[in-house]
């Protein structure tokens, strides 16, 4: 079996390919995508080379974890049907030398059924943004975690951290955002420029922005015993100066991936109403036109969310 999907070779060298893929087994399933979402944090920084040394990293390489679509194949013993719907959080089924790391972009996927979710067919588009939306439940949701007051960065990922904390009960944050083109877009909390916020009493600060040299500007920000949650990926090391965060009493919390009882709580808030993802894919474009999406996704501002449409591809 063959498939067509995105190759990375090496730093901005990218492009579509057609890719034989591993024989699916009994608890397999083989899933025609139709939309794939590309991520501006880990899929940006292969594509610049600038990803730091990571287990299983390496080129030639199919990058994306976003991936919904169609079962086209079910095992006798995957538990599924031909014609559901469902997520793929990527998969590692490409035969020879190519490295599935994250593995979604592609037209078809093999993978084990107990990775995949089922989602409801209207979602569309949309359904490929649900590991992102888990990734953000995930990082509220941790041990004894306070949900934010404060949220930096209003690209997709803090506008999903707002979005849980008002579905949660929460009070509306307040979101940081520099860019005056992605101020909008807020659904019941208000964004403002740093400068323009006089507080310094914040309880839970959550920086979705990834930015480097932060750090000693939110601590002050804190309230005595606040915490600071990194929620991005962080390519230099990460430092602040330590008596203003002595005197804060700052706690530091650190949030990865999304586990899989993220992605349970997240679909149900989805089905439910409670979480919209409307508004967050700012950008569509043929998988044919992969290079000129990937490009775009990385350098563009105003592109939130770009998702790789592979209807009508081989």
């Amino acid at each position: 079996m063959q498939t067509t999907a995105v190759i990375l070779h090496g730093a901005r060298n990218l492009g579509l390919e057609a890719l034989d893929l591993i024989a699916p087994g009994a608890e397999d399933l083989v899933v025609r995508v139709d939309h794939s979402g590309i991520s501006t944090g880990t899929e940006k920084l292969f594509w610049s080379g600038t990803m730091p040394p990571f287990p299983g990293m390496g080129y030639p390489l199919v990058p994306g974890y976003e991936a919904a679509g169609e079962v086209v194949e079910a095992g006798p013993d995957s538990g599924f049907r031909v014609g559901e719907t469902v997520f793929v959080p990527g998969a590692n089924c490409f035969a020879g030398n190519v490295r599935g790391l994250f593995g979604g972009a592609s037209r078809h996927l093999v993978t084990k059924a107990a990775r995949v979710a089922r989602i409801d067919a209207g979602m569309a588009a949309e359904g490929a943004l649900l590991a992102l939306a888990a990734t953000a439940r995930h990082a509220l949701a941790g041990f004894n975690t306070a949900l934010p007051d404060l949220i930096v960065g209003h690209g997709t990922l803090g506008r999903l951290l707002a979005r849980l904390t008002v579905a949660a009960g929460g009070k509306p944050p307040t979101v940081w955002e520099i860019d005056p083109t992605r101020r909008d877009g807020a659904e019941g909390y208000s964004v403002i420029a740093p400068e323009d916020d006089p507080r310094r009493d914040y309880r839970a600060i959550y920086d979705a922005s990834g930015a480097k040299g932060l750090l000693d500007q939110l601590i002050m920000r804190l309230a005595k015993g606040g915490e600071i949650v990194l929620a991005g990926f962080y390519t230099e090391p990460v430092a602040f100066a330590f008596p203003p965060a002595f005197m804060k009493e700052a706690r530091l919390r650190i949030a990865s991936e999304w586990q899989p009882d993220d992605l349970t709580a997240t679909r149900a808030l989805i089905e439910s109403g409670a979480l919209s993802l409307a508004g967050l894919i700012t950008h569509t474009r043929p998988a044919a036109e992969a290079g000129a999406a990937y490009e775009t996704a990385f350098t563009d501002a105003g592109c939130l969310k770009m998702i790789l449409d592979w209807k009508g591809q081989a």
